[in-house]
């Protein structure tokens, strides 16, 4: 039996709650925008990490890292984690931008390069807002970050059911979060990313068939890694691959979710802006919001890098 997505969250420019995420995807209005470093922002409306978890802990947390514990608190609040369970967690994102520039410029700028802020250096690390997560909420499983761009989140859903079908974990904790700063505006901006950038967190409880109602059932995760002019072959051979594995027919799917793709829209950036390395677990969130019940649906998303993912779900009657 394939492992089952049982309960969803997420954080967006909507709000800081599930419920305004979905409501968002049923206005079909784009969430505010404010201006940024560079390019417009789409940020968390009122998200402040010392307001909402408390002054204990938060004074030197970062925005990413806030958002990431905000997002496993909101996951894990109707059925909380026993302790000592070894239920894991896997995070997709590259780290906060702004942290590893706010501890590396002195190093550059300074009459020393060792004249550093040594607390600013464990918001530096990529794994930072994972170990956080894991320490705040007392998960004791494997502790995971996994840097893919776009697409990250699905390489942390993948992950995540590795995880499950090899016993490593009884339950797991997967997502992928990313933050607005003016430093990922400048560094998009030099990249040749335009449009307007959004942030937030979406966070899934991935585990084996069993009492808790299924929202989905994840049938394949596959990748691939395509130069610029092979990007169509390998979105198609990720598409087969998923469908092959699964045996379901291209004809039976019901939802199709891509990202990325050169030349073709992207409805839900147009919503929330551009969430970097969030992008495909915030499309997994659009289809377990949207789908109908029993339909096969198909999440994929191109990273400007040359990542190429593909996921494929049978959404389940529990949402």
């Amino acid at each position: 039996m394939n492992p089952v997505i049982t309960a969803w969250t997420a954080v967006s420019p909507f709000g800081i709650e599930r419920e305004s995420f979905v409501d968002g995807l049923r206005a079909g209005v784009a969430a505010p925008v404010t201006d940024g470093a560079v390019h417009k922002a789409a940020v968390v409306p009122g998200f402040e990490a010392r307001e909402l978890l408390g002054r204990k802990g938060t004074r030197s947390m970062d925005r990413l890292t806030g958002l990431a514990v905000w997002a496993v608190g909101r996951l894990t609040a109707g059925r909380p984690v026993e302790r000592g369970d070894r239920t894991g967690l896997v995070l997709g994102t590259m780290g906060s931008l702004q942290s590893t520039m706010d501890f590396t410029r002195p190093s550059f700028v300074e009459a020393k390069p060792y004249f550093v802020d040594p607390g600013r250096m464990p918001n530096s690390i990529m794994n930072a807002a994972a170990g956080r997560c894991a320490i705040w909420h007392g998960l004791t499983g494997p502790n995971v970050t996994l840097a893919g761009g776009r697409v990250a989140g699905l390489s942390a859903l993948g992950y995540a059911v590795r995880l499950l079908r090899t016993g490593r974990a009884p339950s797991v904790l997967a997502g992928a979060v990313e933050e607005y700063s003016d430093a990922r505006s400048w560094i998009e901006s030099h990249s040749g990313v335009d449009g307007v950038l959004g942030e937030g967190c979406v966070m899934l409880r991935v585990e084996p068939a069993g009492p808790h109602p299924a929202l989905a059932e994840v049938l394949a995760v596959r990748s691939r890694v395509a130069r610029p002019d092979e990007v169509e072959a390998a979105k198609q051979s990720c598409l087969d691959s998923v469908l092959a594995t699964a045996g379901v027919s291209a004809e039976d799917v019901g939802v199709v979710s891509w990202s990325g793709v050169p030349g073709y829209p992207d409805p839900l950036a147009d919503l929330i802006g551009d969430t970097g390395a969030a992008t495909a677990m915030f499309q997994v969130a659009e289809v377990l919001a949207t789908g109908e019940p029993g339909e096969p649906a198909v999440v994929g998303s191109v990273d400007r890098d040359g990542a190429v993912a593909c996921a494929l779900l049978r959404l389940g009657s529990g949402r």
